[in-house]
């Protein structure tokens, strides 16, 4: 199933994306909660993620980068505000310098993930606030477009796991 609907609200600042999935809302909570499987959805191809820091509770650091074409690296952060597993992420995000640490300066973009059970499964909205019109004007349609091909990938990790 996956992505459902994507749009932009520009006098609201933000960018919301939908998407259902066909497994219970702990398995897709799941592949936010475990690094390992974040990085293998959340990095768009071919931006390929890797978490270097990980700590999945309230007031919680993160720091990842992806490696883009010719191994150009784009550095970024989070900071976990909220966990209500297996139901509401709360985070902010920003972009990060090569050490990996916050560039001083940029306001961050507020992210709320929600994951609501429905008959099939679960549907997974993502809501993202900018900052400020500017900010969202040179990053939500890139944003949107990587999103949309990051959570499209979330489907194969939650395929069942057939014994042999």
């Amino acid at each position: 199933m996956t992505l459902i609907t994507s749009s932009s609200d520009a006098e609201n600042l933000s960018m919301t994306l939908v998407a259902e999935f066909d497994a219970a809302p702990e398995r897709v909570w799941n592949v936010w909660a475990d690094p390992r499987k974040l990085e293998r959805w959340y990095g768009p191809s071919p931006y390929p993620a890797t978490f270097t820091r990980y700590e999945f509770q309230p007031g919680g650091q993160c720091r990842y980068s992806m490696t883009g074409p010719e191994n150009f690296l784009h550095h970024g952060w989070w900071r976990i505000d909220a966990l209500d597993a297996p139901r509401r992420i709360e985070f902010v995000n920003g972009l990060a310098g090569d050490d990996g640490e916050p560039v001083p300066g940029l306001e961050p973009i507020v992210g709320v993930v929600t994951f609501d059970p429905i008959a099939t499964g679960t549907r997974m909205t993502v809501l993202c606030r900018f900052p400020d019109a500017e900010v969202m004007e040179q990053l939500a349609t890139g944003m949107e477009e990587g999103m949309s091909i990051a959570i499209d990938q979330i489907d194969a990790l939650l395929e069942p796991v057939h014994a042999a």
